[in-house]
C-alpha cells in the first residue's frame, strides 16, 4: 500500500509537472501573442470577463498546473526528507503507544528511489538502538517498526527464561570470540500498562492496552511489568508479561542464538511479549530499511481498531 501511494504521487507529479512545463513555455506564450494581437485588432485591453472568451487559459490546464507546485513538495518531503506513519499496534510499547503518529527520517539510512526503495545516494547505516521503519521481509507491501539489536556480523542470544539480550558485535559464528556488548538491565517494576482481552464474537479474543496507574486494577487485565534495558550507549524501558514464555518452537531457524549476516540486522519490538520480530521471521535486510523514527508528532487516545477518544498531547516529542 506505501509502495503504490508513493507510485500514485510520482505519476501525478510528473503528470501535473509536464502539463505545467507545456503551459508556462509554450501555451503562456502563445496566449500573451492572441492578447497582444486582440489588442491591436480592437484598440481595447483584452482583460477581463473577455479573456476567457478568446485567449484565457483552459480550466483543467490552471488546475493542474496549480497544483503541481504542492505535489512537487510533498512528493520530495514525503520521499527523501521525513514521512509520516500511523502506530498501529503496540508492539513497541512503552516507547511507542497505539495512536502514535511519528516522524520517520528517510534520509538516516540513504537517499532511495521511492518507488523501488533502491539506495541512490549512502547517507549511512542502522546504529543499535535504533528504531526504524522498515518493510517486513515476509511481505515488503508492510511497513513495520522496531529497535535495532544487532548488526552485520553480530552473535545475537535471547534467554526467553530471563528475557534478557546477549550481544556479541561482530564475532559471526566464531567459537573464541569473548567480547560482549555491555547489555544491562534494571530490576523488573510494575508498569502503567494493563493489557486487556475481549471476546471476538467468534471464540476469539483481540488484545488492548490501557494506561492505568500501579495502585490500580483493571477486571480481567494483566498488569505488565517494566524495566530498562541498556544497550550499549541506549537506555529505554520495555515491557514484558510476567510468567508469559516464548513460543519457542516458533523461533527462526530453531534456536535462540543468531548471527547476523552481512547487510542484514536483527530487530526487535519493546513490547517483548508482544512482538513478532526477528526472533520468529529472521533479519531485515539493508535494502529493506525505510528510515529512522525520530519524533511523535501527535498522539491520538486509542486501542487497535478503534476510534480515538482523545488527545495525548505529552506524547509529542523526540523518540528514544
Amino acid at each position: 500500500m506505501a509502495n503504490m501511494f508513493a507510485l500514485i504521487l510520482a505519476i501525478a507529479t510528473l503528470i501535473t509537472g509536464i502539463i505545467w512545463c507545456v503551459d508556462r513555455f509554450k501555451l503562456a506564450p502563445a496566449r500573451r501573442l492572441k492578447q497582444a494581437q486582440a489588442t491591436l485588432d480592437t484598440g481595447v485591453p483584452v482583460a477581463g470577463k473577455a479573456v476567457p472568451k478568446k485567449v484565457g487559459q483552459p480550466g483543467w490546464i490552471e488546475t493542474c498546473a496549480s497544483i503541481f507546485p504542492v505535489l512537487l513538495v510533498v512528493f520530495v518531503v514525503r520521499s527523501f526528507i521525513y514521512e509520516p506513519f500511523q502506530i498501529p499496534s503496540g508492539s513497541m510499547m512503552p516507547t511507542l503507544l497505539v495512536g502514535d503518529f511519528i516522524l520517520v527520517e528517510k534520509f538516516a539510512y540513504g537517499i532511495k528511489n521511492p518507488i523501488t526503495q533502491a539506495t541512490l545516494i549512502p547517507t549511512g547505516h542502522p546504529q543499535r538502538g535504533d528504531v526504524v521503519v522498515f518493510k517486513y521481509p515476509l511481505d515488503p507491501t508492510l511497513d513495520y517498526i522496531k529497535r535495532v539489536i544487532g548488526l552485520p556480523g553480530d552473535r545475537v542470544s535471547y534467554d526467553p527464561l530471563s528475557k534478557t539480550v546477549t550481544v556479541h558485535p561482530g564475532c559471526g559464528n566464531s567459537p573464541t570470540c569473548n567480547s560482549a556488548l555491555p547489555v544491562t538491565y534494571s530490576e523488573m517494576a510494575p508498569s502503567d500498562f494493563v493489557q486487556t482481552f475481549d471476546s471476538t464474537g467468534n471464540g476469539e479474543s483481540s488484545s488492548g492496552f490501557l494506561e492505568v496507574a500501579p495502585d490500580q486494577s483493571v477486571d480481567d487485565g494483566i498488569r505488565l511489568a517494566q524495566r530498562i534495558e541498556t544497550l550499549g550507549d541506549v537506555s529505554h524501558r520495555i515491557l514484558t508479561v510476567p510468567g508469559q514464555e516464548d513460543q519457542m518452537n516458533l523461533y527462526y531457524q530453531q534456536r535462540m542464538e543468531w548471527v547476523v549476516p552481512d547487510g542484514e540486522y536483527f530487530m526487535m519490538g519493546d513490547n517483548r511479549d508482544d512482538s513478532a520480530d526477528s526472533r520468529y521471521w529472521g533479519f531485515v535486510p539493508e535494502r529493506n530499511l525505510v528510515g529512522k523514527a525520530t519524533a511523535i508528532w501527535m498522539s491520538f487516545e486509542k486501542q487497535e481498531g478503534k476510534w480515538p477518544t482523545g488527545v495525548r498531547l505529552r506524547r509529542i516529542g523526540g523518540i528514544h
